[in-house]
């Protein structure tokens, strides 16, 4: 039996009002932006701390954030998700709760674990980044700051960070797009983004091929534009000597 090519399936109706399967595939990445932007904040702000205390001379913190990346590394991705949809909130306190299990849209509290998961885990790989990028600068540098009269805060603050984000910026890009990637497994947990739309999509119309290679196009436009903004930061915030010259 023929395969029956239908390549303007995304304009057929769903029989659900004036909706077509374009408006689903829109609002499948509508949550895809929405849980990669999140996990994507998450990842920064607590992979620069980690990074930064890996770097500090205390014992303890170095420890710390140590254990903090060799956890989330080594577990992988689908298990952590898992643990923060279906186990962490039966720990909650009573009123947050009931609130998280009933008061929230089942596509939202899914959204929410698997952008906390997804940050988390995100987070240990950035840190990883941002120990790097610290300790590749001169040691000459935080000495002159200390000697000038800094703290270990404006160091940082001031000395360290501006330089060492412009010289991660190369390895960030591919952790910016890996994070907008690895947002499709929220699928798995319940949320209604591009992967489980186009699913859907395909199981309700059967044109398998079709579907599944405009999502393909979708990331593939998706991370070609992420990759591309980062490259301009890249170029114009270049450290001369610190980073491989561009043409």
């Amino acid at each position: 039996m023929g395969y029956s090519w239908n390549w303007g399936v995304l304009f057929d109706s769903t029989g659900i009002g004036n909706e077509t399967y374009l408006n689903w595939v829109l609002s499948g990445i509508g949550w895809l932006f929405l849980i990669g932007s999140i996990a994507w904040i998450i990842a920064m702000v607590l992979g620069t701390a980690l990074g930064i205390m890996r770097t500090l001379p205390s014992k303890p913190m170095q420890m710390i954030a140590s254990s903090y990346v060799a956890l989330f590394r080594n577990v992988p991705l689908l298990v952590q998700l898992f643990i923060w949809y279906y186990v962490v909130p039966n720990f909650f306190p009573e009123g947050l709760k009931q609130w998280w299990f009933f008061g929230l849209a089942p596509n939202t509290s899914a959204m929410l674990s698997a952008s906390v998961g997804l940050g988390l885990f995100t987070a240990a790989r950035i840190c990883e980044q941002v120990r790097t990028g610290i300790q590749s600068l001169p040691k000459g540098q935080s000495n002159a700051a200390y000697a000038l009269g800094f703290t270990t805060a404006q160091v940082y603050r001031q000395v360290l960070l501006p330089q060492s984000f412009r010289v991660i910026l190369p390895p960030l890009s591919s952790e910016l797009t890996n994070c907008f990637k690895n947002a499709s497994v929220a699928s798995l947990v319940g949320v209604s983004e591009l992967i489980s739309q186009t699913k859907t999509i395909a199981e309700y119309t059967q044109n398998n091929l079709e579907i599944y290679t405009y999502a393909t196009l979708i990331y593939l436009v998706i991370n070609l534009a992420l990759i591309m903004f980062m490259s301009f930061l890249e170029r114009k915030y270049r450290v001369p000597g610190l980073m491989a010259e561009g043409k």
